[in-house]
């Protein structure tokens, strides 16, 4: 992979003195010990990254369960397996939720949860918390890095002057950058070490020095400052947020003009350039894709400018999970049946394929807008055990011989490799199809089954 790598001269106004060299040369050494905040979808991957590569690596998070898990070589990822916890537990992986053990850290990487609030505003509880928590124990010579999605401007207006509270100034006595994850649980071919790093510190010496730590893993990209890799991450994702939305748009057109979408995609992916295939679905979820874009936003208008594309994306996709409920009644209807006391099917509940993560996933407005019909309501994943629905905890339910024939209809939420789509079809009266999950089943069943 050839990557452009730019230097940045220092800003005419800098007032850095410090140049961090010993603290590079124990990061280039391997002597350096990385201390990861968030053991979740992005700090657990980042930790063995660095475990892998010669590092000491201490992970703090305040949920006992995760740290019980992992004390006992045990991963609570479906996506990262048990062997992988085992195999950095070897190489020294620690974990802790006592706030002093981040001091004997050189590096702290900040990885916790930035959701939006119900009026689509950032949430950064968790980053200041995290901040607050690092602060009480700060020393001079730290590197410290967020990876959390934040708004242009976060590093430096919330994250650096609550650091800053411990008497210790960022780019004088700790170096401070802005390096955004880039995780995408379940992808065998993009991992935290072969996905370029991008870097953005607001001198040049604090650029130096995150730049030595993330070189030991991948390769890094840097950038001239925090905000400028805040807002890296947020095109990224804009980008996939607006697409996914004008092609969720395009299947609801050509649906009423009677022409199937996954066909044209099929079809128009076949050009070697100028098109890039996006696919529908039921809606956006995961922490990236349906909250991101809504911090771009939110800050956006702060500044008096307006992002009418995202915001339109954003009621694009919101209004996905009503129009799959809308087509099951519509389908129910023209087979005689009432939504009333109608048993429907989940399947699949996670965000996308082949993992555990219900973040955001749309199976929730989903099975909250058919129970607000008369419809009763189950789910079934072999990888999400369970599911917060509002106040109800929902378990997956288990299908085992002459399950299916309980039940009125199926939506395909998420299409996992392990389901049996085959059986879905031929023991189920309806099936809904979000994911055109049931293109390969028997034509003879196709009467059962209608996309959406």
């Amino acid at each position: 992979m050839n990557v452009h790598v730019p230097t940045f001269p220092l800003a005419g106004d800098d007032k850095t003195t410090a140049d961090f060299q010993g603290l590079i040369r124990k990061i280039q050494r391997r002597e350096a010990v990385i201390g990861v905040i968030g053991m979740g979808y992005v700090g657990l991957p980042l930790s063995d990254a660095f475990c892998s590569a010669g590092f000491r690596v201490i992970g703090f998070d305040l949920d006992d369960a995760r740290l019980t898990s992992l004390n006992r070589g045990a991963s609570y990822l479906s996506h990262f397996a048990d062997a992988r916890v085992a195999a950095m537990r070897d190489r020294g992986f620690s974990v802790t939720g006592a706030p002093d053990v981040l001091s004997r850290a050189d590096a702290v990487l900040i990885c916790v949860p930035t959701p939006i609030t119900s009026h689509n505003a950032p949430d950064l509880s968790h980053v200041v918390e995290a901040a607050e928590t690092l602060a009480a124990v700060l020393r001079p010579d730290q590197l410290v890095v967020l990876e959390s999605t934040t708004f242009p401007g976060a590093a430096t207006e919330v994250l650096k002057p609550i650091l800053e509270r411990s008497g210790l100034r960022a780019g004088v006595d700790f170096a401070l950058a802005y390096s955004p994850e880039r995780e995408d649980p379940g992808n065998q071919a993009f991992t935290t070490t072969s996905t370029p790093k991008i870097v953005g510190a607001d001198s040049e010496v604090e650029r130096r020095a995150a730049c030595a730590l993330y070189d030991a893993v991948t390769i890094t990209v840097p950038v001239s400052d925090m905000r400028t890799a805040e807002a890296v991450k947020l095109t990224e994702n804009v980008f996939r947020f607006v697409n996914i939305a004008l092609v969720n748009e395009l299947k609801v057109s050509f649906d009423a003009l009677g022409i199937d979408i996954w066909e044209v995609i099929h079809a128009a992916q076949t050009k070697p350039f100028g098109y890039m295939p996006f696919f529908p679905g039921p809606g956006v979820g995961g922490h990236c894709i349906p909250v991101d874009p809504f911090y771009l936003a939110w800050r956006a208008k702060a500044e008096g400018a307006a992002l009418k594309m995202v915001e339109l994306a954003g009621e694009i996709s919101q209004a996905m999970p009503r129009r799959v409920v809308d087509k099951t009644l519509r389908a129910l209807a023209e087979r005689g049946r009432s939504p009333i006391g109608v048993h429907v099917l989940i399947v699949g509940v996670a965000y996308k394929r082949n993992i555990d993560d219900t973040r955001e996933t749309p199976a929730r407005d989903i099975i909250e807008i058919l129970r607000s019909h008369g419809a009763r309501v189950s789910y079934h994943d072999p990888l999400a055990a369970e599911l917060m629905v509002g106040d109800t905890l929902m378990q997956s339910v288990e299908l085992g011989r002459d399950a299916l024939a309980g039940f009125d209809c199926a939506i395909v939420v998420t299409d996992h490799d392990a389901l049996d789509y085959e059986r879905l079809a031929r023991e189920t009266p309806l099936v809904i199809d979000t994911r055109n999950a049931m293109a390969g089943v028997d034509p003879a069943l196709a009467g059962k089954i209608v996309k959406a």
